[in-house]
């Protein structure tokens, strides 16, 4: 940028990029069905916490429940969020079904939920991560994620919340 006008002068030195950025991510498997049973998920979220830490991401908290997974990530801006939800759900999918995890063929729904978490709530999300299974004795998964939604005031139309129609 210059600003020859007000007395800046460019500098042809470049500045450090420095960022210290959360993100809590939330998706599903595909129609919302129970897969993620307590017999794989111990090495299903291990897994995950492997391809966040190849992707040069930071993991904090991964837990959920069968139809749904919750995680927090100290985020590094060096891929899109999308992109790497897009290759977090691909491998994960990839490894519960080379090694047969469950029967049949697994994937994920289509999309996600993507929350900036400030620096301050970090240990509030990360804990309400970890009592997943607490929480969802009295709230739904459509329940909690609507509640994230507004919450966060993402604008939606509850009539395409869950598009049972396409997996990944």
């Amino acid at each position: 940028m210059r600003f020859y006008d007000i007395g800046y002068i460019e500098s042809n030195k470049m500045a450090n990029t420095f960022t210290k950025l959360y993100a809590h991510i939330v998706f599903s498997p595909k129609g919302r069905e129970g897969y993620i049973i307590p017999e794989i998920e111990e090495r299903v979220y291990k897994y995950m916490t492997g391809i966040l830490k190849e992707k040069g991401q930071t993991p904090i908290a991964i837990n959920g429940m069968p139809d749904h997974v919750h995680v927090l990530i100290g985020y590094k801006p060096i891929n899109a969020l999308s992109d790497l939800v897009r290759d977090l759900k691909s491998s994960t999918s990839k490894f519960i079904n080379e090694n047969k995890l469950l029967r049949g063929t697994f994937s994920w729904q289509e999309g996600f939920g993507g929350f900036s978490v400030s620096h301050s709530q970090v240990n509030t999300v990360a804990k309400y991560i970890q009592l997943q299974k607490i929480h969802h004795k009295e709230k739904s998964f459509r329940e909690e994620y609507m509640e994230l939604l507004q919450t966060t005031e993402i604008p939606f139309d509850e009539a395409y919340i869950f598009d049972d129609a396409h997996a990944v």
